[in-house]
C-alpha cells in the first residue's frame, strides 16, 4: 500500500458540516491533479454521521456519494498518539494496521473541518497538514470574532453587531432595535460559525429580521448581523506566510440577488471574472487590504479572502476570509492561482511543502 520513496498524502473529505457535498467535489480536485510520481495518495472519507471510512473511491464516487457504499471501504482513526504518526486501519479480518502518513490535506468545509478541529487533532498527532493553524482555522470561521479582529487591526469592515442566543431570547425586540438603529435597511442576518453562505437572509424590515434571525440561530448559537453594502463583491486568494501573497482580486457575476450557496456550488449559473472590472489602483488596493487581513488573523497555508468594493465611494470593504475555500471546478481560488501562473498540480505541490516547512520551524 505505502511506497518507499513517495510521501504519504492523506486526503481528508466529506465532513459533518452543511458543506459536505461541496468537500466530496472540492476533494476530487486533490485526487485527480495531484502528482502520483511524487506522492502516493489515501483518502479518508467522513460521513455526515461521522464515521471515519479509509476508501479508494474515484473522484466520480466521491462527488455522488456512492463512494460510502463501496465494499472495500475499511473503518480507520487518524491516531493522536505521535508515536503513531498517521492512520490507523481496521481491517475486514479484524487486524488492526499503521500507516505512516507524511502530510493531510483537510478538504473539509465549514464546521468539524474548517473551524480548527480537525487542525488540533492533527496538531497532537504531529503530522504535518496543509492549511490554517488551529486559532486562524477558529477565528475565521466564527464571524464575530474576525469582525473585531478586523476592527482591531485597522482593516475596513462593513458596520456589524453580533447577538448571542441569549441575549436574543432575553430582548428579542430590544436586539431588533440596536440592529435597526445601527444598521438600517437592508441587513443581512448570518449565523456566526455556519460556513459558506449557509443559514444568510437579507432582510429588509422588521418582519423579515425576526424570520432571519430565527433561521440564524438553526445553525448557530450567535449571530452577526451586518449592514448591506452596494458594491462589487470581488475575492483574493492568498497562499504562504513570512509573507503571504496575494492575488489580484476576481469577481463572480452572481445569478442571483446575493450569491447563494447554490450559485457557489451546484447550478454553476454565476459567471468568472478575473481580474476584476476595477481599476488598476483599486485591484492592487484589495490585494494589499487582502495580504493585510490574512497575516492579522495569523492564517498561514491558504486562504481566500472576501470583499466589497462599494459604489460610488470606491470604499475597500473585507467580508470574510475562507480557511478551506472550495477547489470545485466553478471555484474562484484555483482559478485565480491558475491565472496567476500556478496551474493546480502545482498549486498542490506549494501547499504541500508549505504544510512540511511549517512543520520543521515549529518542531526544528
Amino acid at each position: 500500500m505505502q511506497s518507499e520513496d513517495k510521501l504519504c498524502v492523506v486526503v481528508l473529505f466529506g465532513g459533518m458540516s452543511s458543506e459536505h457535498e461541496v468537500s466530496r467535489v472540492s476533494a476530487g480536485t486533490f485526487v485527480d491533479h495531484i502528482d502520483r510520481t511524487r506522492y502516493e495518495l489515501m483518502t479518508i472519507g467522513i460521513t455526515k454521521e461521522g464515521h471515519w471510512l479509509y476508501t479508494e473511491a474515484s473522484s466520480a464516487q466521491m462527488a455522488d456519494g456512492s463512494w460510502e457504499e463501496l465494499g472495500s471501504n475499511m473503518p480507520c482513526v487518524l491516531s493522536p498518539d505521535r508515536a503513531d504518526h498517521g492512520m490507523i486501519l481496521f481491517t475486514p479480518a479484524g487486524q488492526v494496521e499503521k500507516i505512516h502518513v507524511d502530510v493531510v490535506i483537510p478538504v473539509l468545509h465549514g464546521l468539524w473541518g474548517e473551524d480548527g478541529t480537525v487542525q488540533g487533532l492533527l496538531e497532537l498527532a504531529g503530522i504535518p497538514y496543509v492549511g490554517c493553524g488551529v486559532l486562524a482555522s477558529a477565528v475565521c470561521m466564527d464571524k464575530a470574532v474576525a469582525n473585531a479582529l478586523f476592527d482591531a487591526n485597522s482593516i475596513p469592515h462593513t458596520k456589524w453587531l453580533s447577538a448571542t442566543r441569549w441575549e436574543i431570547e432575553s430582548d428579542p425586540e430590544g436586539v431588533c432595535d440596536g440592529v435597526i438603529a445601527k444598521l438600517g435597511w437592508p441587513v443581512f442576518v448570518k449565523p456566526a460559525n455556519a460556513g459558506s453562505s449557509v443559514g444568510i437572509t437579507k432582510a429588509t424590515n422588521r418582519e423579515q429580521l425576526k424570520e432571519a434571525i430565527q433561521l440564524a440561530l438553526a445553525n448557530d448559537r450567535k449571530v452577526v448581523f451586518e449592514a448591506f453594502v452596494d458594491g462589487h463583491e470581488v475575492e483574493c486568494a492568498v497562499i504562504g506566510s513570512d509573507p503571504a501573497v496575494a492575488t489580484r482580486p476576481g469577481e463572480i457575476l452572481a445569478g442571483a440577488e446575493f450569491y447563494t450557496y447554490d450559485d457557489k456550488y451546484k447550478n454553476g449559473v454565476s459567471q468568472v471574472v478575473i481580474p476584476a472590472n476595477l481599476p488598476e489602483e483599486k485591484l492592487d488596493e484589495v490585494k494589499t487590504y487582502a495580504a493585510m487581513a490574512y497575516t492579522a488573523l495569523g492564517c498561514e497555508g491558504l486562504a481566500r479572502c472576501d470583499f466589497f468594493v462599494e459604489h460610488g465611494t470606491g470604499r475597500v470593504l473585507i467580508n470574510e476570509i475562507n480557511t478551506l475555500p472550495g477547489f470545485t471546478p466553478i471555484s474562484m481560488y484555483p482559478k485565480l492561482m491558475e491565472h496567476e501562473g500556478t496551474p493546480i498540480p502545482a498549486l498542490i505541490d506549494h501547499l504541500i511543502a508549505l504544510a512540511l516547512e511549517r512543520t520543521e520551524k515549529q518542531h526544528g
